[in-house]
């Protein structure tokens, strides 16, 4: 039998050994933390989405950590002797706001250099994807938008437009800059105009999974009824980039917009919460950072759909619910999509994208206003 003595030697040695895995067990922690910082996160964009990253991409674990999907913009590096204007400190945009509550910028013409910008993003070469929707009656928008796109869109920089629709014969061959390529994703062809705006994501979701991930490392999506008429460059790129909706960026109180209103909704914002109110048909971001975003709001709104209800601006509704609490690094004014049903106010020094004046009766299935 074990006396006083024994028992005592036995419960320290317990301890003792207690107390260095303990310690073991810390110093690894630190290490994946600190050390490591890009696994940690992506292991716990794993337990977000515990399947499809895990099943489709193809990238093994620790290739994908080091090689696939955590392009980021690096250090504002640009050559020797490049000539440009002095910035100051003391000139610049008075008659509007360039930077938001949350520090990050807000970009209008006369805040950025394109020279300068252009010197420092152009060497990083990211690969950069563009999706957009042309089904049914919207495939006579490829082709204004394609070729202003190859005029005024990231010129020089590597480019792939993924154009999904129901009828890829009726997209059009259109003459592209080096590096820069169309891909056509097949969808299938909607009975109601909602169809199709719910549907994007839920089909970039997938896309992604798929086909997209393994090629990029920033993507935009964008409606494809528009047309670029200026510059939209690398001043736009950041890790989630977002634009200001043109009918209510000037002096729209925020319990004026039109969030979803109803709290049984997914897209719910209450009274008395909110920053601005951005545009669903131009957006962008890091690959990674847009794919949680496009599937977070894929299954709020199937969340929605089992209670059978519908968030009042479909998708723009639940984009503006996650950009509420998940701020935009970069927030991109009106002018990176006006409207040519609108005249254009001082403000707008240059309009970079239009949506075109169009009959929404004729090319939408079953109507619709807006």
């Amino acid at each position: 039998m074990l006396n006083t003595v024994d028992m005592f030697r036995a419960a320290l040695r317990i301890n003792v050994f207690a107390v260095l895995l303990s310690i073991l067990l810390l110093i690894g922690a630190l290490y994946i933390y600190s050390g490591n910082l890009h696994s940690f996160r992506w292991i716990i964009q794993q337990d977000d989405f515990p399947k499809t990253h895990v099943s489709t991409t193809s990238c093994e674990v620790q290739e994908y950590v080091n090689n696939c999907g955590n392009w980021s913009i690096g250090d504002f590096r640009m050559k020797v002797g490049l000539k440009y204007a002095q910035p100051s400190t003391q000139k610049g945009r008075t008659d509007v706001n360039s930077v938001t509550n949350w520090n990050a910028p807000l970009v209008w013409e006369g805040t950025f250099d394109p020279v300068v910008i252009d010197a420092i993003y152009k060497p990083m070469n990211p690969r950069v994807a563009v999706v957009v929707f042309a089904v049914g009656k919207y495939t006579r928008f490829l082709k204004g938008f394609l070729e202003s796109a190859e005029k005024y869109f990231l010129v020089d920089f590597q480019v792939t437009y993924y154009v999904f629709t129901d009828n890829e014969h009726d997209v059009p061959k259109v003459k592209l800059g080096s590096a820069r390529n169309i891909s056509v994703v097949p969808v299938p062809s909607a009975q109601h105009w909602q169809e199709v705006v719910l549907g994007r994501m839920e089909w970039a979701t997938k896309a992604i999974d798929n086909q997209i991930r393994s090629k990029t490392d920033y993507l935009f999506m964008m409606d494809i009824d528009s047309v670029f008429h200026n510059r939209f460059g690398a001043e736009s790129l950041s890790r989630l980039s977002a634009v200001l909706h043109r009918g209510y960026y000037k002096d729209t109180h925020r319990d004026k917009f039109p969030y979803e209103r109803r709290p049984q909704s997914k897209a719910y914002i209450p009274a008395g919460e909110g920053d601005y109110y951005y545009t669903a048909a131009v957006w962008g971001g890091y690959l990674e950072d847009m794919y949680k975003l496009v599937k977070h709001c894929y299954i709020q709104a199937q969340e929605d759909s089992k209670i059978k209800i519908q968030a009042v601006w479909q998708e723009e509704s639940h984009l503006n619910k996650y950009l509420l609490y998940n701020k935009p690094a970069k927030v991109l004014s009106p002018e990176y999509l006006w409207s040519d049903y609108d005249s254009v106010p001082a403000d707008i020094k240059v309009v970079r994208v239009s949506q075109l004046v169009k009959n929404y009766k004729e090319v939408r299935p079953n109507a619709g206003n807006r």
